[in-house]
């Protein structure tokens, strides 16, 4: 029987997080004094979220890039501000990764820019301390899921062999994609389906 991953590394939006465009492009637009559709034509549409992820700009840059591309102020903290009402903690997934913690180590990949990463405990504090240092993202390693240079760096930072390590994604290509690069690979559809995998590799007690 195969040992039990030491390390659960788990998608952020769609897995730990709940996510939504349009609470942050409602919260910029009335920050800016402008319409949602062109927060969003600046953001999305233009390419600069997705540049973002790849890491062409750091928080500083994202932010001072946007305004150049709307024509209006907009300020870090906004953005800080709009990201953290466009997302909200799973709390059953949450207490699915505290119990998990009690066996591995649990950490977060995700296809995000630095931001997010930098300022990721006033957007979502329910995920604090636990993933305390343990957030990785696409920014960094300027590379996104399914690459597979992103999870040989994602790695190398853990500093854990392929074969030790469990992914759990929402989408089904980079959960896979995982599992090309040596991992063990689970796709996110529910609490319930990712409990019984947990469970079924010795990360959980089973339900008695």
């Amino acid at each position: 029987m195969n040992a039990a991953p030491a390390v659960v590394l788990f998608d952020l939006d769609g897995v730990l997080a709940h996510y939504a465009h349009a609470p942050r492009l409602r919260h910029l637009a009335q920050h800016c004094g402008c319409r949602d559709d062109e927060v969003h034509a600046a953001l999305f549409e233009s390419g600069l979220e997705n540049d973002a992820d790849l890491g062409l700009y750091d928080d500083g840059a994202q932010v001072e890039e946007l305004a150049r591309r709307l024509g209006r102020p907009v300020t870090l903290e906004a953005c800080v501000e709009a990201r953290r009402a466009s997302m909200q903690a799973d709390p059953e997934v949450l207490a699915i990764a505290e119990a998990v913690a009690r066996r591995a180590r649990v950490a977060i990949l995700t296809n995000n820019n630095l931001l997010l990463q930098r300022h990721l405990p006033r957007i979502c504090p329910p995920l604090f301390p636990l993933f305390e240092d343990a957030v990785y993202c696409s920014a960094q390693f300027r590379a996104a899921k399914p690459d597979p240079a992103v999870f040989a760096a994602c790695l190398s930072a853990l500093g854990a062999d392929p074969g030790e390590v469990l992914f759990v994604d929402d989408k089904a290509a980079s959960a896979e994609a995982a599992v090309r690069a040596g991992m063990r690979g689970h796709h996110f559809t529910s609490a319930r389906a990712l409990r019984l995998e947990l469970q079924r590799l010795g990360l959980l007690e089973s339900a008695t």
